[in-house]
Formats: C-alpha cells, sequence, structure tokens
C-alpha cells in the first residue's frame, strides 16, 4: 500500500504509485502524478499539473508545481514534468511552465538539486545536473546534460548552458554557455574547459584534446564566432573520436541567440 502519513492531505484525484511514500503534513494536488518509489518528505506542496517519474527522493519544505511568477500567466493548465532519480533538497521551488514557453517546464532523471534551487516557468533541464544551494534558474532557461552549477549562481532567462558545463560559485550568468567550458565570475568569464569533469565522466584522451582544441579555436586565437565555428566542423574530419563533441559544439553555436560567454 502507499505510504502516507495521516497528516498529509492528498487529494483523492491524485494519481501515486502504491510504493510512493508521503511525509506528515504534505499536500498533493488533484492533478498530480507520482511514479513507484518516490519518496515524499514532510510538509511538501505538489501542486498544479506535475507529473513525477521513478525513485525520486524529495526532502522536506520543497514546493513543485505552483503556477509561474509571469504576470501574463491566467491560469492556463501548464506542466512541470519531473524524470527519474532525481534528489531534490529542502525548500526547492520549481514551477509549471506558462503558454508563452510551450507550457511544460522539465527535469530530467539523475539530478542532484540542492536547498533552495529555483527553477522557473518552461525551463528544461538535462539529465545528471547537479545544482548546489541557491542556484536560480530564470524563465526559459536552458541545461544540457551533465552541468554542474555552483551555488548563489544565477541564470538569466532564455539563456543556454551546453551540455557538460562548470559553472562557479556565485556566477551571473547572462550569456549562453557553450558546451564542456569551465565559467564563473560577475562578469561572467570563460577560465578554460572542463577537464576535470569530463575525465571523471570517461572521456578519452582523443575527445579530450579534441574539446582543448575547440576551447582554443573559440576564445585563444581571436577569431570571430563565425571564424571560428568554421574551424570547429573542421575538427570533424581531424579526430573522427570526438565527432558527437563536435557536432554538439557546432550546433549548440549555431542556435545561440544571446551571444556566447567570452
Amino acid at each position: 500500500m502507499t505510504q502516507i502519513h495521516p497528516t498529509a492531505l492528498v487529494d483523492p484525484k491524485a494519481r501515486l504509485d502504491g510504493t510512493v511514500s508521503v511525509g506528515p503534513y504534505a499536500v498533493i494536488g488533484p492533478d498530480v502524478t507520482i511514479g513507484a518509489g518516490t519518496a515524499v518528505g514532510p510538509h511538501c506542496v505538489i501542486e498544479g499539473h506535475t507529473t513525477i517519474g521513478r525513485d525520486n527522493r524529495i526532502f522536506q519544505f520543497a514546493s513543485l508545481g505552483a503556477i509561474p511568477q509571469d504576470k501574463k500567466y491566467a491560469g492556463e493548465p501548464c506542466q512541470l514534468v519531473i524524470g527519474e532519480r532525481n534528489t531534490i533538497r529542502e525548500f526547492v521551488t520549481f514551477n509549471i511552465g506558462s503558454p508563452g514557453g510551450g507550457g511544460v517546464t522539465r527535469i530530467g532523471d539523475d539530478c542532484w538539486i540542492m536547498a533552495y534551487t529555483h527553477i522557473a516557468h518552461d525551463c528544461q533541464v538535462g539529465n545528471h545536473a547537479t545544482l548546489a544551494n541557491n542556484t536560480t534558474l530564470g524563465g526559459h532557461v536552458e541545461l544540457g546534460e551533465w552541468v554542474t552549477v555552483g551555488g548563489l549562481t544565477g541564470i538569466h532567462q532564455f539563456v543556454k548552458v551546453g551540455a557538460q558545463v562548470m559553472v562557479g560559485f556565485a556566477s551571473a550568468v547572462s550569456q549562453d554557455v557553450p558546451p564542456f567550458m569551465l565559467v564563473d565570475g560577475n562578469p561572467l568569464a570563460v577560465r578554460g574547459f572542463n577537464a576535470v569533469g569530463l575525465r571523471r565522466r570517461g572521456f578519452s584522451a582523443e575527445r579530450i584534446a579534441a574539446v582543448k582544441q575547440m576551447h582554443k579555436l573559440l576564445y585563444r586565437e581571436g577569431r570571430t564566432l563565425e571564424q571560428a565555428r568554421a574551424a570547429i566542423e573542421a575538427l570533424a574530419a581531424e579526430a573522427p573520436e570526438a565527432a558527437q563533441d563536435v557536432a554538439l559544439m557546432s550546433g549548440f553555436l549555431a542556435a545561440a541567440e544571446r551571444g556566447i560567454a567570452r
């Protein structure tokens, strides 16, 4: 049977798998779906059209699925979708999407989201993201897979952060950050590439060398962005083992809309 504490308020229309546990004084609304093995801590509020996958651990006082902090929002049935095996710590806030941004805020799988993090409407957070305490994502932010964000960092609305990026402590991110980069500061600056993270995730020496070369082409040779993009695309033939990494970088640069962090 679902383990629901007698003081929790779970709407009869909510859809909870039989293995879900709900702690004291939690509140779960009628349009909430929670998958197998997920644990909801004391005093959590889960509302709105929220879908939560399997084996998540949601700590006390989290607020998930509240309406967006967007003055244009007028009660439309937008969504929050959370994947599997995420750790969501105390006082975290995730808002549902908005009609102007696709209508869905989405969190991937295997994310580690620390206390007081805020994820605003229409954000898209990739798998394996790590967001340290007090990270704040404005509306429509996109984080690629394996992004790590240091504590007390703010990410401006509509910013895209590429896969495998490391953002340092107390940074202000107002431009797109290409994949694999290491950035920090206010104003934000690119300090290098995320060599430690890539090694930890099993990148070969050849792939790391290709990422190093892409960093050099973007930031160390005085090229324009278009010149750097052309040189990066040519790397695929020179380093076939890193072709997927080159394609990821090329695609990101082509889609960047706010300018890239320098």
